[in-house]
This record gives C-alpha cells, structure tokens and sequence, in this order.
C-alpha cells in the first residue's frame, strides 16, 4: 500500500542527517528500520525547535500512525535531508510528511513518508483540542 504525499503541505523544518557505516545492513545499504528513524529524527526535531517535544506526563503530541515509501537505496557514505512538512490541522490532530534525499543530489527524493500527530493529555489518556499556537504553525 502506498499513501501519497500530497501536493499543499507547508515547509516548517530542514535536517540534515549524516548516514553511518553502521546504518547498512547485509545488502549494502541504510537499513529500512533507519529510514523510519529519520524520518522520526526530523519530526521530534521540528517538535522540539517549537517548543512541543513529548510529554508523557503532561499534554503534547503522539503519533497515531506512520508510513514510508522506498523510492531509492541510501548508501554510505554521505548525507540525507529530511524536509518537513506539514498540513490538515483537524480539530485534534495535523499531519507531517517528510522527505528524503542526499545532499549531493537535490531534489532526487529517496523516500518519503509521513504520520498523523495526535494532541493528547497524558492524565486522562484522550486526545484534546490543538492548542491555538500550534494550529497556527500546522496552518
């Protein structure tokens, strides 16, 4: 099944992400596993640098599902950019996509993929109305 990454979405964070030797796997190339970690490093990233990284004590988001399309193998040695994006502010959630390509080959998407944030409070286990401020940044 594949989930396209639709064409009106917002740019809101860059990350370049350097891939390790340690990343391949016995056929040569960055692990499945490491892409969903990318494109998870970009996502707390971007929650982090506006001030929402998750709180599992409080109010903040979760992720309630996520996806990836393999487009290209990445290969060691170099560096990826995760470009992230954002769009459909729900009442309670907004999605993120993120895509991701080599440094040295610009605009050539690997893969990409995304997931549905959730706001959610922790104490009573529900999910909860996005708060104004972050409606503003997903819209």
């Amino acid at each position: 099944m594949r989930y396209l990454v639709p064409a009106e979405k917002k740019l809101t964070f860059e990350l370049r992400i350097q891939m390790r030797w340690g990343d391949m796997d016995a056929m040569g190339h960055i692990n499945n596993t490491l892409y969903f970690r990318y494109l998870e490093m970009a996502r707390v990233d971007w929650l982090a640098s506006i001030g929402a990284p998750p709180n599992p004590g409080g109010q903040g988001p979760v992720i309630v599902n996520a996806f990836c399309n393999f487009y290209r193998q990445l290969k060691v040695p170099g560096e990826v950019l995760a470009k992230h994006y954002v769009s459909d502010p729900g009442r309670t959630s907004f999605e993120t996509w993120i895509t991701l390509e080599r440094l040295d080959e610009p605009g050539v998407i690997y893969a990409e993929g995304g997931a549905t944030t959730l706001w959610f409070d922790a104490q009573t286990d529900k999910a909860i109305a996005l708060p104004d401020w972050v409606r503003e940044l997903v819209s």
